[in-house]
């Protein structure tokens, strides 16, 4: 555990060490956050307003696989593909990575939590400690530098720099357009089915709600949901970070949102299908003495194959797929006149 606060004081250390560069924003051109209706405010750093540069630089740091030092060949935006809701991407759907979508909002990262902080923090620490980016590739590039000039009033590029970048555009990818959002807005219909779905959802006979509550679907918390009997290094969770007994086999609770296009799915991805899924909830659930108190339905909530099916019927409601196509958050190498 001691190891673990080193790490996360060192990233702290890390941007305060950077903090005397010197900013100017004065160049470059304010944009608004377009936070989807029925959304909480997005609060925006001081020190990292949101830009067009800068969320231009951070969306080719997203997808430059040119920049990772520590796994050539690789960026954000190969694990976290758009089409799939910026979940798992790879050809098996092995990459048990949680969605991006909505970071604006998170205080904890990763499964287990264990990096906690502003997205700024977190941010810093993906392109200095987990991708190594290479900063002499970054200031040889004209176009960082000339991005960086206009967002941040310096071209010599560091951490910090494409860290608070990536941080901005990652503050834009929000989703907030699904069927189940305009219906919500008083904007279309459920069909019957969704409508059938939607009370079990939010209500007792489904149960989901406790913990994919509020409109980003996800509580903030973390919880053992019951997914195992006994425990072990790879499924102990939250209690690697906090070394507390009571966080034993707690997640980070995922959001719904896009969670038809975003299997597999737990933090192990032993569930290939929504229906595994749900007939985990149904009929499997484990109950040890670290099984969260809201897992109150012995054995699961026991539902019917009807009720399954309608469930899923609305879950597949909160697919946006505005946010899946959105020409602003792909790859800008994919056009032939970008120069990566």
């Amino acid at each position: 555990m001691r190891r673990i606060w080193i790490l996360c004081l060192s990233v702290v250390f890390f941007v305060a060490c950077e903090a005397d560069e010197p900013v100017d924003h004065s160049a470059a051109t304010p944009i608004s956050l377009n936070v989807p209706g029925k959304f909480p405010k997005v609060v925006i750093p001081t020190d990292n307003p949101l830009t067009a540069e800068g969320v231009a630089l951070g969306r080719r740091v997203y997808y430059d696989r040119n920049l990772n030092t520590k796994d050539k060949g690789r960026a954000c935006g190969d694990c976290h593909q758009q089409k799939t809701g910026f979940a798992s991407a790879n050809e098996q759907g092995q990459l048990a990575i949680m969605p991006h979508a909505n970071l604006a909002y998170d205080q904890y990262f990763l499964w287990n939590g264990s990096k906690e902080g502003s997205l700024e923090g977190v941010m810093v620490f993906e392109i200095r400690d987990f991708f190594e980016a290479d900063l002499d590739y970054a200031n040889g590039n004209e176009e960082y530098r000339r991005l960086a000039k206009l967002a941040f009033g310096h071209e010599e590029i560091s951490y910090k720099t494409l860290g608070y970048a990536l941080a901005q555009f990652s503050r834009t990818q929000l989703s907030g357009n699904s069927k189940f959002d305009k219906f919500n807005r008083g904007e279309g219909t459920l069909t019957e089915q969704e409508k059938r779905g939607y009370d079990l959802f939010f209500t007792e006979d489904a149960d989901c709600f406790h913990c994919h509550s509020t409109v980003l679907f996800r509580d903030g918390d973390f919880h053992n949901i019951g997914l195992d009997a006994t425990f072990h290094a790879g499924n102990s969770g939250r209690f690697l970070v906090t070394g507390d007994s009571v966080d034993i086999g707690k997640f980070k609770t995922p959001s719904l949102r896009n969670v038809a296009v975003t299997a597999p799915y737990m933090h192990d991805n032993r569930f290939a299908t929504l229906e595994e899924v749900v007939d985990f909830y149904s009929d499997q659930v484990n109950f040890t003495e670290f099984t969260d108190p809201l897992m109150n339905h012995e054995g699961g909530i026991n539902m019917t194959a009807a009720q399954k099916e309608d469930l899923i019927a609305f879950l597949k409601t909160l697919t946006d797929e505005e946010y899946l196509e959105n020409e602003d958050f792909s790859n800008p190498f994919n056009s032939p006149t970008t120069d990566r």
